[in-house]
């Protein structure tokens, strides 16, 4: 699998949920363009990637809480992060850890995605 030039902000437990192939939707306030490797960042560190292959929606939570192993997350979570908005679902497949986390430099603006082209040696 190719490195990723992007990565996607997760907080935790769901961005290990993700690098360990068992969260297969992330949900998003936001539709991206973006298809393809995704680098999986939390706590300042890329701890592996997934390819991002398709993105659906928009859909109410109570559309998504049809599809709890996809996504992982509990109804409270859904409907505090989604207000009165709706919501997509991020199709992530080949999702795998890599065997040490690499350091994401903080860089002001930073809050969805991030620019990985710093982070590759």
């Amino acid at each position: 699998m190719d490195a990723p030039k992007l990565g996607l902000i997760v907080r935790e437990p769901y961005a290990s949920l993700i690098v360990d192939g068992k969260k297969t939707w992330e949900i998003r306030k936001r539709k991206t363009r973006h298809r393809g490797p995704l680098g999986i960042i939390t706590s300042g560190y890329l701890i592996g990637q997934a390819d991002l292959l398709d993105v659906q929606g928009p859909f109410t939570v109570e559309e998504l809480l049809a599809h709890p192993e996809k996504h992982l997350a509990d109804e409270a979570f859904l409907r505090a992060y989604a207000g009165e908005q709706p919501l997509y679902a991020w199709i992530l497949r080949n999702a795998f850890r890599y065997e040490e986390p690499l350091f994401v430099p903080k860089k002001p603006g930073r809050v969805i995605f991030v620019d990985l082209s710093e982070v590759w040696p």
